[in-house]
């Protein structure tokens, strides 16, 4: 079968957020996504003792899980190791979130692959109450089974939501794991507190398997150190990136920002952990006392060369990311969380200037913006109003208005009025964020700062003006209808610009859907 039936049948699967809500709303127990999980693992065909020969890193938290996976990803395949990346969401095509040395599974392995497991779990449905896998398990299995099958040497698995309970925590023996920053998220699933969060990272902890951290705030620093003691997992924080001794001067990262340097700190840690277990298969796991106050510091090595240019080398997509078509250039980032919406706001500020310095004219900056997944829109466009934009405009996570054409990006979770009241209801707040005063009725025009648009196609092509030739090389029967005249009289400040800046943020599906007609390279064949 084609991948895109293997795709179009992957959104028939329950999605993530509505099993969560159907687990809570049933009472069942907390440990139910795990005891389910080992039944589809073992309907599926696979054995969860087969997942140790992956040689699995794991990895978690709240901001910059991602990117010290990609971090650690191109460090071992930078040493020739064959690896394997689990990861989530997707941008623009869901065989993003499983890669083989680096790159996407190709569309025919995909393809196999999925109806390998999925034949062998519909199989066996009507002996299990017609029980299936939701969207998250499945690609979950689906990515252990490819990584198994096509036999890496290192699985690099960047866990979905929390940590406990989550889908990713099946396998019993990983390598190494790791907790990056972590803050408030997924408050309904994991809890309002740092501490109840931190609670649920640590639950990917390992008897006697190494664990690092960065820096954390105090309560739940606390609470990992006392996950570690509970589990007898040897954990230690990372130093600052700026301990580590080299010969070449200061480490050099491939991903922007400020916020990047601890993920990549935690990346050395994990890869260096993973390299010594190799080489020493024989040699104990080091231990490391967790009595006294505090969590210990893991040494500041000297990185190799490998390592060095691996950091530099990193690429990851929609994060911190710049793309520059024509008199347009883009700043992208899925920051979707209060920590990384500050770190999202300092970089762009920083590289908004710098690419403003370079201007022969005039600068307007736009804003795009959607968030998802009940998350306060308020609080994270607060953070972005010194960035002082020329206009805000909102969208849903619709490529496209013919939804259709893209199974890849297909949400379940909301219709498309939901999703268009979510973002009438941001433009709202973005005005009283402005001192507009009152909000004007929702069938009301409203001023000339900010603008709702039916899909982010149509939101792109209106912020760049016909400037980003790109957007303008689309075959003329895929481009949206022309926009209002009220609104196409409201550009005039982007017409006469001389160069547009627009920064896309508020949620990795987004960006992952301005990227698809941004970056013709980001849908790979």
């Amino acid at each position: 079968m084609e991948y895109q039936d293997a795709i179009c049948t992957l959104d028939t699967l329950q999605s993530h957020a509505s099993f969560w809500e159907q687990s809570q709303r049933e009472g069942r127990n907390p440990e139910f996504p795990l005891v389910a999980m080992q039944s589809f693992l073992e309907r599926a065909g696979l054995v969860v003792e087969d997942l140790d020969n992956l040689n699995i890193i794991h990895v978690t938290g709240t901001k910059g899980k991602g990117s010290t996976c990609a971090f650690t990803e191109q460090i071992l395949r930078s040493y020739g190791f064959r690896t394997g990346f689990l990861s989530s969401p997707h941008l623009v095509e869901v065989r993003q979130r499983i890669r083989i040395n680096g790159q996407p599974i190709g569309k025919e392995l995909f393809a196999k692959y999925f109806w390998q497991i999925y034949g062998r779990l519909d199989e066996t449905k009507e002996a299990h109450s017609g029980s299936m896998p939701n969207y998250f398990q499945f690609l979950t299995l689906l990515g252990f089974h490819s990584f198994l099958q096509e036999k890496v040497d290192v699985a690099v698995v960047e866990v979905g939501i929390g940590g406990a309970y989550d889908s990713t925590n099946i396998p019993k023996k990983p390598w190494v794991c790791g907790v990056a920053s972590l803050g408030i998220d997924h408050t309904q699933i994991l809890g309002d507190t740092i501490e109840e969060i931190a609670w649920h990272k640590g639950g990917i902890f390992k008897p006697e398997v190494p664990a690092f951290t960065v820096k954390q705030p105090e309560g739940s620093m606390a609470v990992l150190k006392q996950r570690a003691l509970e589990i007898e997992c040897p954990l230690w924080v990372c130093p600052e990136l700026e301990d580590y001794q080299t010969d070449c001067g200061p480490l050099q990262l491939g991903l922007a920002g400020q916020h990047q340097r601890s993920n990549a700190s935690l990346a050395l840690q994990l890869s260096h952990t993973w390299l010594q277990r190799r080489r020493l298969q024989d040699q104990n796991i080091p231990s490391t006392t967790l009595e006294g106050p505090g969590v210990p510091q893991a040494t500041p090595f000297t990185p190799s060369p490998i390592m060095t240019k691996g950091l530099a080398d990193t690429v990851w997509a929609g994060r911190t990311q710049t793309l520059k078509n024509g008199e347009v250039t883009y700043f992208l980032d899925g920051a979707h969380t209060r920590r990384s919406m500050q770190a999202c706001v300092s970089w762009f500020q920083e590289a908004a200037v710098r690419c403003e310095r370079s201007a022969s004219g005039r600068v307007a900056r736009v804003l795009v913006f959607n968030v998802t997944g009940g998350r306060d829109p308020a609080v994270m466009l607060n953070f972005l109003v010194p960035c002082q934009f020329d206009f805000a405009v909102f969208c849903p996570n619709i490529t496209e208005a013919i939804a259709s054409c893209n199974p890849d990006q297909q949400d379940l979770d909301a219709s498309v009025e939901n999703m268009l009241s979510g973002c009438r209801d941001n433009e709202r707040s973005w005005q009283r964020l402005q001192g507009a005063g009152e909000s004007p009725p929702p069938d009301r025009d409203t001023g000339p700062g900010a603008l709702v648009f039916p899909c982010i196609l149509s939101a792109l092509q209106w912020a760049t003006q016909s400037r980003d030739p790109v957007l303008l090389s689309r075959d003329a029967d895929q481009r949206e209808a022309p926009v209002k005249p009220s609104l196409a009289a409201k550009a005039a400040l982007l017409r006469e610009a001389r160069e547009i800046h627009v920064l896309v943020t508020g949620s990795l599906h987004l960006v992952g859907g301005a990227l698809k007609h941004l970056d013709p390279s980001s849908c790979s064949k």
